[in-house]
């Protein structure tokens, strides 16, 4: 299993934007899934957005979820073993510590829970003030 780490995170205010980055240690496999998750103080964690890319594909799917859709873009970097999270137009209810994972499960095109993806960042705060 490669480590994941994530950086880019902080305090704004709403109606800013931070740009969250999760490198990983090693080559990571481009039939895999790369997630970014959020869990805030009291609640459940919650997928946010996912990118899929199958060999011999270019480019990427992806996913997010209603609450980040429209603001927030996830994108990845092969070359760098990098995944990335930007984030615009952020909101109060953004607050929430934000960690990045890696899945083995096939299933993890169709889903987000949380138990298809095996490797974990230790996650990064962002903190939005209204």
């Amino acid at each position: 299993q490669g480590q994941l780490l994530e950086s880019g995170g902080g305090s704004v205010q709403a109606g800013g934007s931070l740009r969250l980055s999760c490198q990983a240690s090693e080559y990571t496999s481009r039939s895999k899934c790369m997630g970014w998750f959020r869990q805030a103080p009291g609640k459940e964690r919650e997928g946010v957005a996912r990118i899929y890319t199958i060999s011999g594909t270019t480019g990427g799917t992806t996913y997010y979820a209603d609450s980040v859709k429209g603001r927030f873009t996830i994108s990845q970097d092969n070359a760098k073993n990098t995944l990335y999270l930007q984030m615009n137009s952020l909101k109060p209810e953004d607050t929430a510590m934000y960690y990045c994972a890696r899945a083995t499960n096939p299933f993890c095109t169709r889903s987000m829970q949380s138990q298809l993806y095996a490797d974990w960042g230790q996650g990064t705060q962002v903190t939005v003030s209204s």
